[in-house]
């Protein structure tokens, strides 16, 4: 089993933490055979946004064989969409036309193509308690082995270093096993929207003393 190494995101991170984000693209599963037409489609949401815009709060797991994993952070949401819509959101949706016809027939990497055109900015309430937001992904090889554990606490660790009171993150009601995982390292149930494979569980954890 190759040892792995926590470390700070850098320059040319990218296309590595693009492929955990695909690995791991089917509520927590392998995405790979569903994205086979667009492989990068999940990752310019969930991956590149924050190595460009909280590079500081970004952390890569690396093993023998490459990146296996990866912990985002973002000390103020509001913020952090706002420059993501004035930006980043901009430019995605120039290069990916919104899908059109019945959306029962859209391929995965179509449906993420309408989620450019239409973002998801939920943040739950009480925002003051948890402005920031955490986001996790490691390859099967990574897991089971506390990095996922470490890695959260240490973007924490950093937001918390900023005087920032809490933070949030979004869960895939069908990923059961990531809603364990938190709630085992101290988060709780914020909100619940939609269901099934759209339905996401917010939840939250404070970072005062």
């Amino acid at each position: 089993m190759n040892d792995c190494t926590i470390r700070p995101a850098r320059p040319g991170d990218q296309p590595g933490a693009y492929y955990v984000c695909l690995k791991t693209g089917d509520f927590g599963n392998d995405g790979e055979p569903f994205y086979r037409e667009d492989p990068d489609a999940l990752g310019r949401i969930f991956v590149g946004p924050y190595l460009a815009y909280e590079p500081e709060l970004s952390l890569v797991l690396e093993d023998g064989e490459g990146i296996c994993g990866y912990a985002f952070g973002a000390s103020d949401s509001r913020a952090f969409y706002a420059r993501y819509e004035a930006e980043w959101r901009t430019e995605l949706c120039a290069r990916f036309p919104e899908p059109q016809g019945d959306p029962a027939q859209w391929s995965r990497a179509q449906t993420v193509y309408s989620w450019y055109h239409h973002p998801d900015y939920t943040m739950p309430e009480p925002y003051e308690d948890y402005p920031a937001h955490l986001h996790i992904d490691l390859l099967p090889r990574a897991q089971g082995r506390g990095f996922g554990r470490r890695m959260i606490e240490q973007v924490m660790d950093k937001l918390r270093r900023r005087g920032c009171p809490g933070a949030h993150l979004g869960v895939s009601m069908m990923n059961r096993r990531a809603y364990g995982f938190y709630q085992h390292l101290g988060f709780s149930e914020l909100l619940r929207a939609g269901e099934g494979a759209d339905g996401c569980i917010y939840m939250g954890k404070s970072l005062r003393p």
